[in-house]
């Protein structure tokens, strides 16, 4: 697999020196030439000297025959910029972003971008499954559609607790899509199952009815 990288800080570099060692073809794109340089002395002949975000080094980087770019860098425009570029002039099948501004996150994904990674979500889904309080992990956004699919974990006392799935009123275009009950096996939603407390329920919503599902189902 041929793996551009846009972005030799830390992250970048690493990252490269990870895609490397699992024996992967990488090309670390950097515009800082002391880094570049620095980069090719410890690793070989895996950077070029140039901006991610312009034609000419995308295409000097064989990008047309990449199968993903990943960008890293620590400008969230520049990382947009290089993934547009890269699948809309060159094709790239798979573009990959680091997002530093939550805020910007959708834009990313309406823009195109197939995959977004954003520290402080990633550090608030860890902080979900560590933390029994947390009502809500996103597990995946369903991309083009504006879904997300989220686990929400149903505390005792929640209004969910007793009722059976066809008497609960969820947001409009929000559907349950699995029940995980503590040492059982998976149930597929019938309206006639009841939620009891504990359950992690898998449910697949627009993101703006985040705030009415958790509501609706854990009280929060």
């Amino acid at each position: 697999m041929y793996i551009i990288v846009v972005g030799g800080g830390r992250l970048g570099y690493y990252l490269v020196k990870a895609l490397l060692a699992e024996g992967d073809e990488v090309l670390l794109i950097e515009k800082d030439a002391a880094i570049c340089e620095r980069v090719n002395k410890e690793l070989g002949s895996v950077c070029l000297h140039g901006d991610g975000c312009e034609t000419i080094t995308l295409s000097e980087a064989g990008t047309s025959r990449a199968d993903m770019l990943i960008t890293v860098t620590g400008d969230d425009e520049d990382n947009l910029v290089s993934c547009q570029v890269a699948k809309y002039k060159f094709n790239v099948p798979r573009t990959i972003a680091r997002v530093r501004n939550p805020s910007n996150e959708r834009l990313f994904k309406m823009l195109g971008v197939d995959v977004t990674v954003n520290t402080t979500n990633i550090i608030l889904e860890h902080i979900a499954r560590e933390v029994p309080s947390h009502p809500v992990t996103r597990l995946m956004s369903l991309q083009g559609k504006e879904l997300e699919i989220v686990e929400l974990r149903i505390p005792p006392g929640a209004p969910a607790v007793g009722r059976a799935l066809k008497d609960i009123e969820l947001p409009p275009r929000a559907a349950i899509s699995l029940i995980i009950r503590p040492d059982q096996k998976p149930l597929v939603p019938r309206g006639d199952i009841v939620i009891e407390a504990d359950d992690r329920v898998l449910v697949v919503t627009p993101g703006e009815s985040e705030a009415a599902l958790r509501a609706a189902l854990t009280g929060s």
